[in-house]
């Protein structure tokens, strides 16, 4: 027989991912009682099949390539990588796929974890089904955030059940190499797993619908890291689209039909085609809001039309990344406390403690492929859309010493996006082997808004990578000197 346990709390968090565990986190903080409701493992997608194990599966790969740039390690790298040993690693850092560890980080703040499928049953009201039988309905006096993170997005495709296609948590899961890998898409997740496994021995082929890789990034970007790939032995094709997909009895080869006919053979298909929001099965509908969808907020997280409810990190699909899911969640979470204790909240200060700024103006991301792609903020075409007036001021980054000692042959391009009447960065994109490091540097002086003239007195450290932005400041001010006397030859004339 069914238990009901009602229970009353000052806010319900919805979703134990690193999200929901820093809302949850900050409301504790703040003195407030909590409860965290997760269906699956408590740490979320990142820890168990995003971000951690998908790093651990690349981190080799990418050491092994600057090793062989490196002279004096080139015949020690020249081997294959132990792959048994990669995916060992890859299961210690994705904690064998067992929470214990995050389940006791819940606990030792004082929230109460509570197991099972949380759906809202009306305002400021959430049930769970637990697996021991309990039905628990919990009350939040002041907020309930939906923290419940994004799932793979799969095409509506002719024979997609049967093929029992890959989707990025199967990608970063798999205990083998298959022999042929064929990936579906031009994102992060496909051009990231896709360097992976053909680093670990797998075959593969990348068939991209559009016309190149890493689309939302500065173009070329996507062009180093195709080049990469290519000389790496992957069969990269642009422009092909997906029609259907063959696997007789779900075992088996699975046949990757295209538009047009042709056909590509692998082991197994892996659809990296987007995200979408996991919404569909938590009663939005007992709260006027439309299931599946992704949820509309303000810039405190709180979801438009509500005064209760939040929608924080990938369910708002504002920036779907981890370390914005947290951002977010610290500006939830003080927001929620300071409501609770019924402090204003300075809603119209862009930079103030409650407003997720950052998402808008310098939203940080770091592609782990070979080269590595970073960028924040705007990239050229996206400024221009915006009506900014911006200079692209781009740099090759084997200008400077450092790259040529970091690895042999180094190859990398940097790019600042400036806007021309504040004199400001908008944007910054960096590739190259090492850049990862280089990205926090920029998103500070986005985020902060340094005028391009300070930035000139920030002095890099000799002789290491970021010598690269001198040399972009250097192009900087002589566009600018060639500006100024255009203009006086033009006064003159």
């Amino acid at each position: 027989m069914t238990r009901a346990v009602e229970v009353e709390y000052d806010v319900v968090v919805l979703g134990a991912g690193p999200t929901g565990e820093n809302v949850a986190g900050r409301a504790r903080e703040a003195g407030l009682s909590v409860a965290v409701v997760e269906s699956e493992l408590v740490g979320g997608e990142c820890s168990y099949w995003a971000c951690m194990p998908s790093k651990a599966l690349l981190r080799p790969v990418i050491a092994r390539a600057d090793a062989r740039r490196t002279p004096g390690l080139r015949k020690a790298a020249a081997g294959p990588l132990d792959v048994a040993a990669v995916l060992r690693h890859r299961d210690a850092e994705a904690a064998h796929w067992k929470d214990d560890g995050q389940v006791a980080w819940v606990k030792s703040v004082g929230a109460r974890l509570y197991r099972g499928q949380g759906r809202l049953a009306g305002p400021r009201k959430v049930v769970v089904d637990s697996p021991e039988g309990e039905h628990h309905v919990l009350t939040a006096r002041h907020a309930v955030a939906v923290c419940t993170g994004s799932r793979p997005a799969l095409p509506e495709l002719p024979g997609l059940a049967s093929a029992k296609a890959w989707t990025s948590r199967e990608a970063t899961s798999a205990q083998s190499a298959p022999g042929r890998l064929a990936v579906v898409g031009g994102g992060v997740v496909a051009v990231e797993m896709a360097t992976a496994w053909q680093a670990l021995g797998s075959q593969v082929t990348l068939l991209v619908r559009g016309s190149g890789l890493l689309p939302r990034m500065e173009p070329f970007a996507g062009e180093h890291v195709r080049d990469a790939l290519t000389e790496a032995g992957v069969d990269v094709r642009t422009g092909v689209s997906v029609a259907a997909l063959v696997r007789d009895g779900g075992e088996g080869p699975v046949t990757v039909v295209l538009e047009g006919g042709d056909k590509v053979e692998a082991d197994e298909v892996l659809l990296a085609t987007g995200r979408a929001p996991r919404t569909d099965d938590l009663g939005l509908e007992t709260v006027g809001l439309e299931p599946g969808g992704w949820l509309p907020v303000d810039e405190t997280l709180r979801v438009v039309g509500s005064d209760w409810l939040y929608g924080v990190g990938d369910v708002n699909h504002r920036a779907l990344m981890t370390h914005q899911g947290k951002y977010q969640a610290r500006i939830a979470g003080d927001a929620i406390a300071a409501r609770a204790a019924g402090v204003p909240l300075l809603e119209t200060d862009r930079w103030g403690a409650h407003a997720a700024t950052a998402d808008h103006a310098a939203l940080p991301q770091v592609v782990f492929t070979d080269p590595e792609v970073g960028a924040v903020g705007l990239t050229l075409a996206d400024a221009e859309r915006a009506g900014h007036r911006v200079r692209a001021v781009d740099q090759d980054l084997t200008s400077v010493a450092g790259a040529g000692l970091f690895v042999h042959g180094y190859r990398g391009h940097a790019r600042l996006v400036v806007d021309l009447d504040r004199h400001v960065l908008l944007g910054a994109t960096f590739v190259g082997p090492g850049i990862g490091e280089l990205l926090h540097s920029a998103t500070i002086a986005v985020a902060g808004e340094v005028p391009v003239d300070r930035l000139w007195h920030a002095v890099p450290a000799y002789p290491t990578l970021s010598e690269i932005w001198l040399r972009l400041l250097e192009a900087y001010r002589a566009d600018r000197s060639a500006d100024r006397d255009a203009d006086r030859s033009a006064d003159q004339g």
